[in-house]
């Protein structure tokens, strides 16, 4: 009932740096991971770079075009407008599956081993999450496996427009956890452990990029949570940042995330272990100093 394709969407916004490694990553250990029949690329805004370049090739490419209601929402919050784009993919992946099925997927996503083939049976498929603050359950949409014009997924979308309000959760997350609760025949829960086995909280966030942690032989995919810590000068969840994410970290580090992404490497992308140990010293530098104006604080 689930076929065995494979949906990632991207370039909802202007693309003015070039396909991330992270991303990269996740296209290629989908592929060696769960060997699909294919992998559809859906997008507004195609990606470029060497990352890109190297992808390309192994996807088939659907131009998209933008939800209407969300590109013409009017936040009462105007610091949501740059993440427009992630409740544009919100609305997108779902019309996708209504009308194709497979499993979609963040594009921060790492998969870590192939998911069971009697899922394939299912209707439709849900990972649990770390609820937000206020909340006491949440249904994560980074992972959503479904049949072709699923019951639930359908409902999910006859209530989007009246449940979004410009938040993060309340359509994406918390709705789903809503209508599973009315019609809980209509899809499977998976638990935390098999997508998220990693929240988004910052010791979460540490146990991917900085530590290493054994994970559940359940584990099928890690989710990146890259809108808490890409950019640079964001600190408040990790002083990690994209910029560190590099060939030479993820072939030397000994991070959760290196240990399991390395493999997916390409044979020519060696990296460098002096390049990556000053990497590693200026991410020390910076954990230090947040501890400090932490201690001062407090």
């Amino acid at each position: 009932m689930i076929p065995n394709v494979f949906h990632f969407v991207f370039g909802l916004r202007e693309q003015t740096a070039p396909f991330h490694l992270m991303y990269y990553l996740c296209i290629k250990s989908c592929i060696e991971v769960n060997h699909p029949d294919v992998v559809y690329f859906h997008f507004y805004h195609e990606p470029w770079g060497e990352w890109w370049d190297r992808i390309k090739p192994e996807i088939q490419l659907r131009r998209i075009e933008p939800n209407r209601f969300v590109t013409e929402y009017a936040y009462q919050d105007t610091t949501i407008n740059p993440y427009r784009y992630a409740h544009l993919a919100d609305f997108a992946r779902l019309q996708i599956l209504l009308e194709e099925g497979g499993i979609y997927a963040d594009i921060d996503t790492l998969f870590l081993n192939a998911i069971p083939k009697d899922w394939f049976s299912r209707q439709f498929i849900l990972g649990e999450e770390r609820p937000p603050t206020g909340a006491t359950e949440s249904l994560c949409n980074a992972w959503i496996g479904a049949s072709p014009g699923s019951d639930f997924c359908r409902l999910w979308i006859d209530g989007m427009r009246e449940a979004f309000d410009g938040s993060w959760s309340n359509h994406s997350t918390l709705l789903p956890c809503r209508i599973a609760h009315k019609h809980p025949e209509l899809l499977s829960v998976e638990p935390e452990i098999s997508f998220y086995a990693l929240d988004h909280s910052p010791e979460g966030i540490d146990d991917l990029f900085l530590r290493y942690v054994n994970l559940p032989s359940a584990s099928y995919s890690l989710h990146m949570w890259n809108h808490l810590w890409y950019e640079r000068n964001r600190r408040d969840f990790s002083c990690f940042h994209a910029g560190l994410l590099t060939v030479d970290y993820v072939r030397h580090a000994t991070s959760t995330y290196a240990h399991h992404a390395r493999v997916h490497l390409p044979g020519d992308a060696l990296g460098n272990r002096l390049d990556y140990q000053s990497q590693h010293l200026e991410l020390m530098l910076l954990r230090s100093a947040r501890a400090a104006r932490s201690w001062l604080r407090s």
